[in-house]
């Protein structure tokens, strides 16, 4: 006689993650330890020199945290405006920062001291970098300018003046330190070298430029703004390589880690990605509990922080992991006895019995109403839903679920519809509970009238949850219609553009210009 089919409830259970190296690698990271700073976190940069302090860039104010401790152990407040930008120099013994105040300042990391004071600037500053191996430093500015400055004189050596509104990005090619990069919000990327003095790329990001990164090698950088990341190859005079767009919000920051392996990227979203610089696709996400504005990664991974918009410091840090040593085995004439191989026929391994589960019970037995009053208990409908609709489907299936609901009382009329508003609007249910909410609404329908208040009300409630959920199908309809009007109206237009380039039938770029200029 074959055994009784135990019913599956798995296939209604939510799909978690899934289980990558990468998500793994990520997920060893510590809960966050969040610290409140007295304004929204400007920027984030790690020392690059153990113990890998990291400076935090917010309000008037730059405070160096110990990642271990989470505890400030240097605070500089040598400012009266806004502080931004503020960065290590590459052997961690000096910090350079920007302000509201237009002027960028040098400090002794240890001591504490105010070393170089730049004036020059008739705007903010808000990024400042070190340029490596030089004795100079390069800022960034809302008057339009990126300077370039002399450590040991406090001199402007090189001023470039190419954009045309507020600069708040840059880098600096770790490669080639006389490569400098500058993004502004007139959605240019430009790229200058200090040897000649000139500028050698200039690129169009199509949004206000939040962000730039330069990869190790200097021949790859990356510009972020808008909800787009995109990729340029330097060497060959700023062409596009690609680009991502995994936000739905402005990415504000951009650091490498994993040895350079991997891409972050941090977004007024909340929410971080983790990208493979071979294939740049997304392998992890971090949430965040309110918009992300700065973001540092230490090296080797170990602690990730995160700046908020609300002033919130998240740091995560990677516990280290404690081996312990093996204990030495006291019993060392048993211990031998039983790992030497024994000399025996058959090995039986203990059986062991799966319990059988309540409603399973009274489904082998046909007691098809118990089996739903099992699953339609508070703990197991509430925690557990997706158990009680497998029953349900179970029941449908059998064509048994009719005779489940008939002949019930006011309190177990509530449950069942209960059950239904609450769930029925869940896309892993709603298909089984629509079914199973006609077979309960067939079952009633002569006796409707005769029903307490209290059913009534909830016939109405969940006539009025299926009529949202219709309303909402409709209009999803409606949005999807739109956007393949769209996607369809911008094939024919590029088809049409390239069949027009194919017979040369488009203007020369010379003549689209004058076009522009005489039309303006």
């Amino acid at each position: 006689m074959p055994s009784f089919k135990k019913l599956n409830t798995k296939i209604f259970q939510k799909t978690g993650p899934e289980i990558t190296p990468d998500y793994i690698y990520w997920k060893q990271l510590g809960v966050p330890v969040l610290v409140k700073e007295f304004g929204p976190i400007d920027y984030i940069d790690f020392s690059p020199i153990e113990p890998n302090y990291f400076a935090v860039t917010c309000s008037v104010r730059v405070q160096v945290y110990n990642p271990i401790t989470k505890l400030v152990v240097k605070n500089l407040s040598r400012f009266r405006e806004n502080a931004y930008g503020a960065v290590f120099r590459w052997d961690g013994a000096l910090i350079c920062a920007g302000g509201e105040e237009t002027n960028v300042k040098l400090f002794d990391v240890s001591t504490k001291n105010l070393l170089r004071l730049f004036k020059g600037h008739t705007g903010p500053v808000h990024r400042t970098f070190f340029m490596h191996g030089k004795p100079h430093t390069c800022s960034y500015s809302d008057d339009k300018s990126v300077k370039v400055w002399d450590i040991p004189t406090e001199k402007n050596i090189i001023s470039f003046t190419g954009h045309t509104d507020y600069i708040r990005a840059g880098a600096v090619c770790p490669a080639v330190p006389d490569i400098i990069l500058s993004g502004g919000y007139d959605n240019i990327v430009k790229m200058y070298d200090t040897r000649t003095e000139k500028e050698v790329v200039s690129v169009d990001h199509g949004s206000p430029v939040e962000s730039l990164l330069f990869m190790p090698s200097g021949g790859l950088f990356f510009s972020a703004g808008g909800t787009e990341i995109k990729i340029w190859d330097a060497i060959a005079g700023g062409k596009l390589l690609g680009s991502i767009s995994q936000h739905h919000k402005t990415i504000t920051c951009l650091r490498l880690a994993s040895d350079n392996k991997r891409l972050l990227s941090g977004s007024l979203d909340r929410h971080v990605k983790v990208y493979d610089i071979s294939t740049f696709k997304p392998v992890h996400t971090f949430d965040f509990p309110n918009a992300v504005l700065s973001l540092g990664v230490s090296k080797n991974d170990d602690t990730l922080v995160a700046g908020l918009v609300d002033g919130l410091v998240s740091i995560s840090r990677r516990e280290e992991r404690v081996e312990k040593a093996p204990q030495k085995n006291i019993k060392s004439f048993r211990h031998t006895s039983v790992t030497q191989p024994l000399n025996v026929d058959t090995i039986v391994p203990e059986l062991k019995h799966e319990k059988e589960t309540k409603y399973d019970h009274h489904l082998r037995k046909f007691e098809y109403a118990k089996a739903l009053d099992v699953v339609l208990l508070p703990y197991v409908a509430n925690k557990n839903p997706q158990v009680t609709v497998s029953v349900m489907q179970e029941l449908i299936r059998r064509r048994a679920l009719h005779k489940a609901f008939k002949g019930r009382d006011k309190k177990s009329l509530a449950q069942i519809l209960r059950f239904f508003i609450r769930n029925i609007s869940d896309y892993r249910f709603t298909r089984v509970l629509i079914d199973a909410a006609n077979i309960f609404i067939d079952t009633y329908e002569d006796d409707i009238l005769t029903l307490p208040h209290e059913i009534g009300k909830l016939f109405k409630d969940l006539s009025q949850v299926l009529q949202q959920e219709s309303e909402l199908v409709n209009e999803l309809a409606a949005l999807q219609g739109m956007m393949v009007m769209l996607l369809s109206s911008q094939v024919t237009a590029d088809e049409q553009i390239g069949d027009r380039k194919k017979h040369n039938l488009l203007p020369s770029e010379d003549a689209q210009k004058n076009f522009v200029l005489t039309i303006s």
